[in-house]
């Protein structure tokens, strides 16, 4: 998982906005004012790694009956240390995206990787 975004002062997670100059984003918070330069490298969000591995995910809906299909992909970033499984399983069965952990029942329309 991703680390969330949060301004440094207030700890606020909602009320910000950025623009792109080059390679970096500048952050406001709406809240208290307070300005930053958001770090484009992703982190782990459990032990704060960089070292994150690039994998498909499996977009999954629930078709007819018990039919399941992969209806897209999205690319997602898996920490080396934490998500060291999840990796695996992705690399045992390359080129085929990861599957979600959790699949769709009826009435499910999420897509989650964890629990």
């Amino acid at each position: 998982m991703l680390k969330e975004i949060a301004c440094p002062s207030c700890g606020e997670t909602e009320e910000l906005a950025g623009d792109r100059v080059d390679s970096a984003i500048t952050m406001r918070c709406d809240v208290c004012g307070e300005r930053w330069e958001r770090d484009l490298t992703p982190e782990c969000q459990s032990c704060g790694s960089k070292d994150l591995v690039t994998v498909p995910h499996a977009i999954v809906e629930k078709s007819r009956g018990t039919q399941l299909s992969v209806v897209g992909t999205r690319l997602i970033n898996l920490c080396s240390t934490c998500d060291a499984e999840s990796i695996e399983q992705w690399q045992r069965n390359r080129p085929n995206p990861l599957l979600p952990r959790v699949l769709p029942t009826v009435g499910d329309v999420d897509d989650v990787l964890s629990e």
